[in-house]
């Protein structure tokens, strides 16, 4: 064999070497390894405000490109599963007051992105023509009332304020155990029906738009002030996903966006359809959270 041919299975020899090696570099479809996988998982509580704004951003995500998996818990396992890192993120944290103790409890196991929403408030609810003003004056109407403060999920902050608003005030109350959407139907017959009914509520909600009512003054500051809504990541997101962590950091909006949002929703859209819509009309925000 002469030396022109050794020459020529040498280099044929290095060159099928390369292919190989830069093949198990590569991705499943040949290309180049992506900086970043498209893919993010938000948790979120089954309340009307956060089902509005989580499938707000489920969207915004899509449109920059993800795959987006929403999942939907209960307060405590909301903060269990981020600081397990179950998943990605969530724009469900109400601070400084309502989930204090989740916050407390599990907050150095993620890291709180910043403020999505200011002016919320949590608080007891009633309709505008019930006669009195104060949580101190409860027990004063107690027939009225039923007896009876109608509540949502176990385990949401709003009840665990409320058990110790019952307790700080000395209620004669019992706090009924039922859920966002339970609560919202009890409002609505009782309104109908033009009865007093008190409710744990919370701003920014679709039924403000919906019926006239009045947070109950609460004089003893159990339920805190003014409110906002966090974004929350798991440890490491922003290493391991820098342009999606970017995007939780511009995404902010307002009570009336959010509103809009749910009584789309609570007149017979969709969630995905009332999402979509808000998104059509603020097509500029959406570009502006995606870095576009």
């Amino acid at each position: 064999m002469n030396h022109t041919k050794i020459t020529g299975m040498i280099l044929i020899a290095i060159l099928a070497v390369g292919v190989i090696f830069t093949a198990g570099c590569t991705g499943s479809d040949g290309g180049a390894a992506p900086s970043e996988q498209k893919e993010i998982s938000i948790g979120y509580v089954l309340w009307d405000s956060e089902i509005a704004s989580t499938n707000v951003l489920k969207q915004t995500f899509e449109q920059a490109g993800y795959t987006v998996d929403i999942i939907a818990v209960d307060a405590a396992p909301l903060y269990q599963g981020l600081a397990a890192a179950d998943f990605d993120c969530t724009i469900s944290s109400w601070l400084p007051a309502t989930h204090k103790a989740y916050l407390e409890e599990y907050g150095d196991r993620f890291v709180v992105v910043g403020k999505n929403l200011e002016g919320a408030k949590v608080g007891l609810v009633v309709p505008s023509y019930v006669t009195i003003d104060s949580i101190a004056d409860l027990n004063n109407e107690t027939e009225k009332f039923d007896g009876k403060i109608i509540g949502i999920e176990p385990g949401a902050g709003i009840m665990a304020m409320t058990e110790k608003a019952i307790e700080e005030y000395d209620l004669d109350y019992e706090l009924v155990v039922s859920s966002s959407a339970g609560m919202a139907s009890e409002l609505r017959k009782s309104i109908n029906d033009e009865e007093w009914v008190v409710v744990t509520g919370w701003t920014p909600h679709w039924m403000f738009a919906r019926w006239d009512l009045k947070y109950l003054d609460d004089p003893k500051g159990v339920y805190g002030g003014e409110e906002y809504i966090a974004t929350l990541a798991r440890a490491g997101l922003q290493e391991d996903k820098p342009e999606a962590y970017a995007i939780l950091e511009r995404f902010n909006w307002t009570a009336a966006d959010m509103e809009s949002v749910m009584l789309d929703i609570e007149n017979g859209m969709s969630e995905d359809e009332a999402a979509s819509k808000w998104i059509n009309e603020h097509q500029d925000q959406v570009d502006a959270w995606i870095g576009a």
